[in-house]
This record gives C-alpha cells, structure tokens and sequence, in this order.
C-alpha cells in the first residue's frame, strides 16, 4: 500500500492551528503574525509537506525556474541586470521568474516559502543582505543562490566595490582641475541595509580629503529617487553664492535630471559646471553622460553562470567575482 500523502491537515493539527491559518501562511504570509507564521513554517518543514498545488507542478514542468528576488526592479540599474539575467537563461531549459520585495520581511517570507515548496530551482539574489537563519535554511534544503551586490561565505556572489567607485570619481574631477566639488545622492525609503550611495559617497569623501580637499556639508545633497525631488536639491546646491564647478552624482538617472536642470538654469556643461554620474546605463550614452561604469548587464549574467555551475555540479566551489569599475569619458566633464 502506498504511504498516504502528507496533508495540510496533518500541518494544521502538528502546529495547532486551523487550515485556515496554514493556507495564510502558504499564500498571503504578510496577513499573520511573527509567531504563528514561523510555528506553521517549523510544522511543515518538521513532516515534510508539501502543497499539492506545487508538487504537482514541479512534477509536470518539462523546463526549470530561476528565481530572481530584487527591490525596485523597475529603476533602471535593476532593469539592465535583468536584462543580462534573461538574455543568458534565453539559451538554457530554464525559465525566468521575478520577485518584487519592498522590505527584508516580504524577503524572507519569499526565502522561507522557495525552501518548502521548492518552486524554483534556484536563486539569484541582488542587492538584499540577509541573515544567517536564512542562509541555513537554503543550505538545509540545497536550493542553490547566488548573491549580486552581497557577499556571504556560503553562497557564490558578485561584488560591487561601490566605495572605490567613489574615489574614482574624486580623482577623476580633482586630476581635471576641480577644487570645489559637490555631490549629491538618493535617499532610501526603505529598510534594506544595502545602501550602494552610502559607500560611494564615503569613498568619494575620503578620496577628496587625501587630495587635501574637504566635502563641507553644504556640497552635499540628498534626494528621494524622484526627479522633482532630485531637481529642488540640486538647485539648492547650484544657487550657492560659491557653487561647486564639477557634480558627482550617484546615480546616472539621478545625474541626467541635474543636468537637464542646469542648462536650463544657463549654465554651460562642462565649462561651468562638470558633471559625472554612476551606473553607465543606456541613457547615459545616449546624453552624453561621463560616468562610472558597472557592468549591469555582465553582472545579470555572470549571476547565471555561477548558478548554472552549481545546478550542474552541486559540489563545485562557491566563487566571488569581483567586477571592476571604470570611468567612461563623454561631454559632461
């Protein structure tokens, strides 16, 4: 006789809980509490269920899942790393499926629930740190992940040096004659603790000190990622009786916004204001924008190549790729 199938009554009665509150847990976890939600979590993982729903579609898939979990996915730094995601899974048996997260609870609630149901057969992580608790539950249950932006020993990862990316802006600005500089950079709205502006930004700070330049606080701007707000405290700076001559910008949309503005205020670029942004995206090119460049899109699909390397051959070691950083000269400097 064929052992019976583990149901979402057997988690309810080990929980002690109605099945009710176990279907919360599986389909809108946010709607129940801290407590409950990780006892139900615990029962399933204990008994080993599984819900129907995707047993049977794991079982009936003829290509496999690639699951890629990002805030803000629709700014275009996080746009162009899908990108390189989907053009290189484009050639494998593996579809592409996205996870929108607004906060590392929505994160972990996404993690926990990848780890029981097993719906996609593996991760790509980017720009979201998380816990040990979490990285032991991946490693319990081999779904295999790489991080983007993050590092952690136990998973492959890709690193951003965000802070030298700072100091290549200072001594790219200082070696063109520039003595006053400002910069100016997003303000999260969230809770995420990955905060690329933060370092960038400090590497920008202590680069203009070892040159004997100060970054006083009044060159210092910060914004919502918002263009009318990005605008107003970019005038701010540029209204100063002794305005800076050359703008770092952290973000290159951020930094095509400012420069619209300042052409708009009379001001001609690079003869009276210089101007270099972060990221290289497709605009950037587009307007003319010098600007240090990641490679957005090279990042996205080295994130597959170490994931596919592990799907094939679970023991091969775990990599951390470090992708360099470089200025791309144009008319704004």
């Amino acid at each position: 006789m064929a052992p019976s199938r583990i149901t979402i009554y057997d988690v309810a009665r080990s929980a002690g809980v109605s099945i009710s509150t176990v279907s919360r847990v599986l389909n809108t976890p946010q709607l129940v509490n801290e407590t409950t939600r990780q006892t139900v979590m615990d029962a399933i993982r204990q008994i080993g269920f599984i819900p129907k729903a995707d047993a049977r579609a794991r079982a009936m898939r003829e290509v496999g899942r690639i699951g890629v979990i990002t805030p803000f996915f629709t700014e275009p730094a996080f746009m162009q790393r899908l990108r390189g995601i989907a053009r290189r899974l484009h050639e494998t048996k593996y579809e592409l499926v996205i996870y929108n997260v607004d906060s590392p609870a929505r994160m972990y609630s996404y993690l926990e629930r990848m780890t029981v149901t097993r719906n996609v057969d593996g991760l790509v992580l980017i720009s979201l740190p998380f816990n040990n608790g979490a990285a032991e539950q991946l490693l319990a249950t081999s779904l295999e992940a790489v991080l983007l932006e993050f590092t952690h020993p136990s998973f492959s990862g890709i690193e951003i040096d965000n802070t030298y990316g700072g100091q290549l802006a200072a001594d790219y600005l200082v070696n063109k004659g520039h003595r006053c500089i400002g910069f100016l950079g997003d303000v999260y709205l969230t809770d995420f603790p990955i905060q690329a502006t933060e370092m960038r930004l400090e590497g920008f700070r202590e680069k203009l000190h070892w040159h004997g330049l100060g970054l006083q606080p009044q060159y210092i701007a910060r914004a919502p990622f918002i263009k009318s707000d990005t605008v107003e405290a970019a005038r701010r700076l540029l209204e100063l009786p002794n305005r800076p001559t050359a703008l770092f910008i952290a973000a290159d949309t951020q930094a095509v916004w400012v420069l619209h503005l300042a052409r708009q205020m009379g001001l001609r670029v690079p003869q009276d204001l210089a101007i270099i942004g972060f990221d290289d995206l497709d605009i950037a090119d587009h307007v003319g924008l010098t600007t240090i460049r990641q490679p957005l899109d090279e990042s996205g699909k080295v994130a597959i190549e170490l994931l596919l390397s592990r799907l094939e051959d679970p023991n091969r070691s775990q990599q951390l790729v470090k992708l360099p950083l470089s200025i791309v000269e144009r008319d704004t400097v």
